[in-house]
């Protein structure tokens, strides 16, 4: 298997049983197989949607850290820029596709590196195709 970015959609479906489907099991299966690389905010999308799930009562924090020891075993990398020059391309992107920054930076990275992008958010997916971004399917 090649590379892929990850986005949290995708992510969070691996812990919640009722969102996992055909398409998140099989982006697991690649990701276990090759190579996942996220954004530098992907951690804090994570963390923020297992809080919120435990605020909730969807899943305790023991579910949570279990969780979390899953993602650490998986190979999945967080590309950080050395310098602040994701400024050029994200804020473009994000006035040209209607996507927050924080999107952005998921369509950015997969541009970058010139691999799919794994994800379930609509708005996402549009901006892909819009800008010519490969999506696992």
């Amino acid at each position: 298997m090649g590379m892929l970015v990850l986005d949290c959609s995708v992510t969070m479906t691996w812990t919640f049983r009722e969102e996992f489907t055909p398409f998140t099991e099989r982006v697991l299966d690649e990701v276990t197989a090759g190579l996942a690389v996220v954004p530098a905010i992907w951690p804090l999308d994570v963390a923020n949607v297992l809080l919120l799930a435990e605020r909730r009562g969807r899943l305790t924090q023991a579910d949570g850290a279990r969780f979390l020891e899953l993602l650490r075993g998986l190979p999945i990398n967080v590309s950080a820029s050395p310098d602040l020059q994701p400024f050029d391309e994200l804020l473009p992107l994000a006035r040209e596709t209607g996507l927050s920054p924080y999107d952005a930076g998921y369509l950015e990275l997969a541009g970058r590196f010139g691999v799919p992008l794994a994800t379930l958010d609509k708005g996402l997916r549009m901006a892909a195709n819009q800008v010519g971004v490969a999506l696992v399917e």
